[in-house]
């Protein structure tokens, strides 16, 4: 079947899975990022030095888990001031949350090292994460 505007704008295609957390005490609904929800969040991996564009992926994971975990209705439960006492929870949970909302948002390590090889010099702080 060919799909109309209105049907594809229409579709409810925000997919959420609850991940289990017991580092945190219970678990967390991780929801897949919008279009320009993965566009915000790749931007927020960008820094200008000078007038050169560098990638920096600290607090990488921590930034993507804020942006993916959501309440009962979609909200986000974390700010982007939350990013930073985010990074300093439990690398193994943090890490869970984050493959699974990589997983949900059609992220790979390979957009990952995409991202890093399109950039105008190529060069970046650390490597890409998984």
């Amino acid at each position: 079947m060919v799909l109309t505007r209105d049907q594809i704008l229409q579709a409810s295609d925000l997919v959420r899975e609850a991940v289990a957390v017991p580092e945190w005490g219970g678990e967390v609904l991780v929801q897949a990022l919008t279009g320009s929800e993965r566009d915000a969040y790749e931007a927020t991996l960008m820094q200008l030095r000078g007038s050169n564009p560098q990638w920096n992926f600290v607090n990488a994971r921590a930034k993507l888990v804020a942006r993916s975990c959501v309440d009962e209705n979609g909200a986000r439960i974390f700010a982007d001031e939350d990013v930073k006492a985010l990074a300093k929870k439990s690398a193994a949970a943090l890490q869970r949350v984050y493959d699974v909302a990589m997983r949900l948002s059609g992220l790979s390590s390979q957009d990952m090292e995409d991202l890093t090889k399109n950039s105008s010099n190529g060069q970046h702080d650390a490597s890409p994460i998984d």
